[in-house]
């Protein structure tokens, strides 16, 4: 776990660039859904939504699309691929969240979407937020 002086610091580098207005959290274990979240926050993102299950993620991307979103790809009894999918079809940038580490397999359309391992850094965190903006840039 980094300090507080070491966390503001990474605060103020990531709110000098842009990040997304609004995140989706997918993440079936509330303690880390609640520790992203804060860190998100932190970093100047304007809203945070968490979802539990693919069921009540795809609800809230159809009733408001986010502008990026971060998956874990184990939640209780499933997957989030098919989140992915929908993720993939609306051209939202996402990134898959995984405490297996790198030898986790994933489908191969999104063998190279970015990863974020479990237990992750602001700093990670804050170059995934950073690197939504750049794929808005390209679009």
């Amino acid at each position: 776990m980094l300090n507080s002086g070491t966390f503001a610091g990474e605060m103020m580098n990531v709110a000098a660039d842009r990040v997304p207005d609004d995140v989706l959290i997918v993440e079936d274990d509330p303690i880390i859904a609640l520790d992203f979240e804060d860190r998100i926050l932190g970093f100047g993102v304007k809203r945070v939504r968490t979802a539990g299950s693919v069921t009540r993620a795809l609800e809230m991307i159809a009733d408001r699309a986010p502008d990026f979103a971060l998956l874990d790809i184990g939640l209780v009894r499933e997957k989030s691929f098919a989140i992915a999918e929908r993720l993939d079809a609306l051209d939202i940038p996402f990134a898959f969240v995984t405490g297996y580490g790198a030898d986790v397999r994933l489908p191969s359309a999104f063998a190279q979407k970015p990863r974020l391992p479990k237990p992750f850094t602001s700093d990670a965190l804050a170059g995934l937020l950073k690197g939504w903006s750049i794929h808005r840039a390209r679009r």
